[in-house]
């Protein structure tokens, strides 16, 4: 793996991670993280790609992980914009671009604002996130979503919690999750995303409205939606689901069991949906 950034503004440089394979056999992919979040969740992922034949590449967005972190802007099509140009700037070929959560509502963006930049997307359990039709007003959804004050917790004591609350993930996403943090010299940390850029990112999701895009999107879009993840209603989620289907006029549906970030939780799994896609001819 090597670790680069790319100038994509002039006031923005975004970190990368890129993959090589010794044999380069397959299309190119590009992964974004969700919110919080940073590149390293895709390692495992990344990793069975490259052992297919595929290059890769994962991105820290703006204002996460090793990227440049601006004032703003943080909503969802100004993240979009930023990785059509990474595209532009890596000269990555149609790559297909796979987002989490958050990261899903910002590679659609990016779907039907840049259809002739990517192949087609993937948008693993987001997409169709629409905090507005759950929440009564933004009050509330800060409320009830704002970011826990991790600012001067023990590195130590995050890490123990991340091993126990994941006894099933494997080590890249454990390793992963930890990479969200900025471990200072007296051991205690801070999250790469700061809390007033937390809150700006989450005010660009409340403004976002997924549902009006999907008739627009000229491309194959992958979804693959967590079964057994509470932070949305089941029957709700599977109603999300099921109309973004329908609506997107090419479309596939895969769903998971197990945890939210489940590119980290199994990460092989989810590289072969993706893999496959592009084996038999759904990605084109």
């Amino acid at each position: 793996m090597k670790a680069s950034t790319a100038t994509v503004r002039p006031d923005l440089d975004l970190a990368v991670d890129t993959w090589e394979p010794s044999d380069v056999t397959g299309v190119p992919f590009l992964l974004v993280h969700g919110l919080a979040s940073n590149a390293r969740l895709w390692d495992g992922v990344a990793t069975r790609l490259v052992e297919c034949g595929h290059t890769v590449s994962a991105v820290d967005l703006r204002g996460h992980g090793r990227s440049g972190k601006p004032d703003g802007p943080y909503d969802v099509p100004t993240v979009a914009d930023d990785l059509e140009r990474l595209i532009s700037r890596l000269a990555l070929d149609r790559p297909v671009v796979a987002g989490q959560s958050w990261g899903g509502n910002v590679v659609l963006e990016l779907a039907a604002r840049h259809p002739s930049a990517v192949r087609g997307v993937v948008c693993v359990d987001g997409g169709w996130l629409e905090p507005a039709r759950a929440f009564s007003d933004w009050d509330e959804c800060l409320r009830v979503l704002a970011p826990p004050r991790l600012v001067g917790r023990r590195f130590a004591d995050v890490e123990a919690h991340v091993r126990a609350a994941h006894p099933d993930w494997p080590e890249p996403g454990i390793r992963g999750t930890l990479a969200n943090f900025e471990v200072r010299p007296d051991g205690t940390i801070a999250p790469w995303l700061t809390y007033e850029r937390h809150v700006a990112v989450l005010r660009g999701l409340w403004e976002h409205r997924p549902s009006e895009l999907y008739e627009r999107i000229r491309v194959p879009v992958l979804l693959l939606p967590v079964d057994g993840d509470r932070r949305q209603p089941p029957d709700r989620k599977r109603s999300d689901v099921e109309a973004a289907a329908q609506r997107i006029p090419v479309s596939r549906v895969h769903w998971f069991s197990g945890d939210h970030d489940i590119h980290a939780q199994r990460p092989l799994e989810v590289a072969d949906v993706l893999h496959s896609a592009t084996v038999d001819g759904f990605f084109v």
